[in-house]
C-alpha cells in the first residue's frame, strides 16, 4: 500500500494566522484516512485555525495542505467542496429557511449550468435527512428547532454534500449532555460508514470515548498524536492544559476517563499544614 493511501489530509510546514499575526508556525500533521480524529487543546491554541486551514478557509502564510497527496490550493472550489465538507462553529441560518431547504444547499457543489436540480439531488437530500432522523422535520423552519435538532440539520446539509471527508468545529457547543451524545453518536455512525471525520472538541472524556485518533495542541504546535490511550494521560494533561488529573479506564468503554484533582481539598490540606507549621 502506498503511504498516501493511509493519509486523508496532511499539513506540511504550515504557518497560519490572522492579520499577519502567526498562530501556527511550521506545523506538520497527518489525518489518517477513515479515522475519527479529534483535536484537543486549551482555548486559543490554534485548534479551529488548523481545522479551517484543512478546508482551505484560511490560506497559509507558508506550507501546504494535501488531500490524498494533492495540494488543495490547486483544486477548484467546487471540486474541493465535493471532497471536503466543513461544519463551522455555531453556523447562522437565514431567517425563514426550512430544514429541507437548508439541507438542499449541500447539493450546490454538484450543480452546474448544464446540470441543475435532479432526481439524484432529491434522493441525496432525502437520504441525508433520513440518516440524521430528521425526515419528519423537512418542512419545519430551522429557527423552530431545538439546539440538538439544528445541529442535526446542519450535519444533514454536510452529508448531502456527499464528501468523503467531514470537518466539524466544536459540533457540541451549547448542547446539553444528551444532545452532545446524540451528535457524537451520529458522527461515530458516519465514521463507521467509511467517512474520515475531524472534529474540534473541548470535552476530553467525549474526545476519548469517540476518537480513533487524537491530536493534542498547545500554543500553535502539536504536542502529541495517537490513540486516546496513548495521548490522554496525566502527563499530557499537565503539559497541554496545566491540569492535574487522574486518568482511569471508563467503566462503559475502557477508554481513558479524566478525573481532575480536587483543588479545593488540596488547598484545605495545604492551609492546614501551613497553619500547623506556624
Amino acid at each position: 500500500m502506498n503511504a498516501l493511501d493511509s493519509v486523508a489530509l496532511a499539513a506540511d510546514s504550515l504557518s497560519l494566522g490572522y492579520a499577519g499575526q502567526p498562530i501556527i508556525v511550521d506545523l506538520d500533521v497527518t489525518i489518517p484516512d477513515q479515522s475519527f480524529t479529534v483535536i484537543i487543546g486549551s482555548n486559543g491554541c490554534g485548534k479551529s485555525t488548523l481545522l479551517r486551514s484543512l478546508a482551505r478557509m484560511i490560506r497559509p502564510f507558508q506550507g501546504q495542505v494535501s488531500l490524498h497527496g494533492e495540494d488543495i490550493a490547486s483544486v477548484r472550489p467546487k471540486e474541493l467542496a465535493r471532497r471536503i465538507g466543513m461544519l463551522t462553529q455555531s453556523p447562522t441560518t437565514p431567517a425563514g429557511l426550512t430544514v429541507g431547504d437548508l439541507v438542499a444547499r449541500g447539493r450546490n457543489p454538484h450543480q452546474t449550468l448544464l446540470r441543475q436540480w435532479s432526481v439524484s439531488d432529491e434522493e441525496a437530500v432525502t437520504a441525508a435527512l433520513a440518516e440524521v432522523n430528521m425526515l419528519e422535520y423537512a418542512h419545519r423552519l430551522v429557527d423552530e428547532l431545538s439546539g440538538g435538532q439544528k445541529q442535526r440539520a446542519w450535519i444533514a446539509m454536510a452529508l448531502a454534500q456527499d464528501t468523503p471527508v467531514l470537518l466539524l468545529d466544536e459540533p457540541t457547543t451549547y448542547l446539553d449532555i444528551a444532545h452532545q451524545l446524540d451528535v457524537l453518536d451520529l458522527c461515530s455512525q458516519l465514521h463507521a460508514g467509511g467517512r474520515t471525520l475531524v472534529a474540534v472538541l473541548h470535552d476530553l472524556n467525549l474526545a476519548a470515548r469517540y476518537a480513533t485518533h487524537v491530536i493534542a495542541m498547545r500554543d500553535g504546535r502539536i504536542v502529541a498524536t495517537g490513540s486516546p490511550e496513548d495521548t490522554i494521560t496525566p502527563e499530557l494533561l499537565r503539559e497541554v492544559f496545566d491540569l492535574e488529573a487522574r486518568v482511569i479506564p471508563d467503566p462503559e468503554t475502557g477508554r481513558p476517563l479524566v478525573i481532575p484533582r480536587d483543588r479545593r481539598s488540596h488547598a484545605v490540606t495545604t492551609g492546614a499544614v501551613s497553619g500547623a507549621a506556624c
